[in-house]
């Protein structure tokens, strides 16, 4: 395996090809990043599931976009989690983090008497019906890419699946898997595990075939369900054969492997796919990141007439906002809002 300079493998995205089967991907370990996002909201047992597994899948998937601003993906369904979003910020100079940040919408009963999961529900049941969708925005000057397929599968990493599958005809398989883990002496803390396999492309799309590299689309049938799964893919172009054997390599990972920080990312690569030649490239870091901030609350807010920010005001005269993300709290007077205060000097509004 090539060297390089090797973080220490937590909070790390590490991109790798395997040479004999001509396979990219990614193996990944979050734990701080992940903890401040679950633990700052402290989410039912199931939501923390589903919040953790979208996280992996997008550092997993945001590391292999050519990617300018942001990678996201947004959940939805009609159950009683009816929303997560989680965003990866590519980082600003070569060398720096990503950033990465995530939060769940659900029915406030969710886990409390009546409302709580019956034993033995998958978390990924209560999503319901609904969407995965995929955006990719590079920055204010293009317009984002975005995609959408079902809640499909029976996990988040499915859905990641058949997305690829359906929309960019390239054969992708992951494995996630996240955990609260106690160590002796230290407090519990979440952490998560992730790999990541892609068929190498022949022509140009939005997927990274290397890092810095493009990756295809392509044109293919789908079956009478109208999605194409990962093994179809990989059955058009005849190449199942190294599919289907680096799959069953990947499906050898242990738990404490994948999500334990004793193996370091490349010695679990070799101990996976040392026979299908591994080259590893420059670890990507990451860590938790929010770019919410006063300025941007208060421009959002310039789009109210004075009678709806009025209706926003509390009792004691402010006009309070919280982010989702971070739970940063913000407070304004109402006399700084809307469209009255966004006027200038002439009387017209600011763009």
């Amino acid at each position: 395996m090539t060297e390089h300079n090797s973080l220490s493998g937590d909070d790390t995205i590490l991109p790798f090809q395997l040479e004999r089967p001509n396979l990219r991907g990614r193996v990944a370990r979050i734990d701080r990043t992940l903890d401040r996002i679950l633990e700052q909201h402290r989410y039912p047992a199931p939501v923390s599931a589903l919040v953790a597994d979208a996280v992996m899948l997008t550092a997993l998937i945001g590391q292999a976009v050519k990617l300018r601003w942001k990678f996201s993906l947004q959940i939805r369904g009609d159950g009683p989690v009816r929303l997560i979003a989680t965003d990866y910020f590519a980082p600003e100079e070569s060398g720096q983090p990503a950033r990465m940040r995530a939060y769940a919408a659900f029915d406030p009963d969710l886990g409390k008497g009546d409302e709580a999961a019956s034993p033995g529900t998958e978390p990924f049941e209560l999503l319901g019906q609904g969407v995965f969708g995929v955006t990719i925005d590079q920055g204010p000057d293009m317009r984002p890419y975005q995609g959408v397929t079902p809640l499909t599968g029976g996990t988040l990493a499915a859905c990641a699946e058949t997305y690829f599958a359906q929309s960019e005809q390239i054969a992708t398989r992951f494995h996630a898997l996240a955990a609260r883990s106690e160590m002796p002496g230290r407090a519990a803390q979440w952490r998560a595990g992730g790999l990541m396999l892609q068929q190498m492309p022949d022509t140009g799309g939005r997927i990274a075939d290397r890092p810095g590299g493009d990756a295809p689309t392509g044109e293919a049938p789908t079956d009478d369900s109208g999605l194409m799964t990962a093994d179809d893919v990989a059955a058009m172009g005849g190449r199942e054969e190294d599919w289907n054997r680096a799959n069953l390599l990947m499906r050898t990972v242990e738990t404490h492997e994948l999500i334990g920080p004793h193996l370091a990312l490349e010695e679990l690569l070799y101990r996976l796919f040392h026979e299908e030649i591994p080259r590893v490239y420059r670890p990507q870091a990451v860590e938790f990141g929010c770019t919410c901030s006063a300025a941007k609350v208060e421009a959002a807010l310039a789009q109210y007439s004075a009678d709806e920010i009025a209706g926003m005001t509390t009792g004691d005269g402010r006009v309070t906002a919280d982010c989702q993300f971070c739970s940063a709290h913000y407070e304004f007077a109402p006399t700084a809002l809307g469209l009255e205060a966004a006027k200038n000097l002439d009387g017209e509004a600011r763009e």
